[in-house]
């Protein structure tokens, strides 16, 4: 779904959730440097972004959207299998 087909609160709730990440990403510790952030700093995030998950499937929810679908590439194996049903032979009644 593109940001054109989201309403403005899921625009909203992408973007922080997008900006919430980067800054974890961005100070995460590295070569024994610690993280720059205070554990209340970390577990405020944490609560952050487990409300902006919620609003998120609440929002998809509405809408009737799911919340499972993951992008999948051309180029990699179905782990689905069709299975064709024929239909069941008319029965003649006495």
């Amino acid at each position: 779904m593109s940001d054109a087909e989201l309403s403005k609160e899921q625009q909203i709730m992408r973007a922080m959730r997008k900006t919430l990440t980067s800054i974890v990403r961005d100070t995460a510790p590295r070569d024994g440097n610690p993280s720059p952030l205070s554990a209340d700093t970390v577990e405020n995030i944490k609560m952050c972004l487990g409300l902006i998950s919620s609003r998120e499937a609440e929002l998809a929810e509405a809408l009737g959207l799911s919340r499972n679908e993951r992008p999948m590439y051309t180029d990699e194996p179905s782990t689905t299998q069709a299975i064709k049903f024929s239909s069941p032979p008319e029965r003649k009644l006495n």
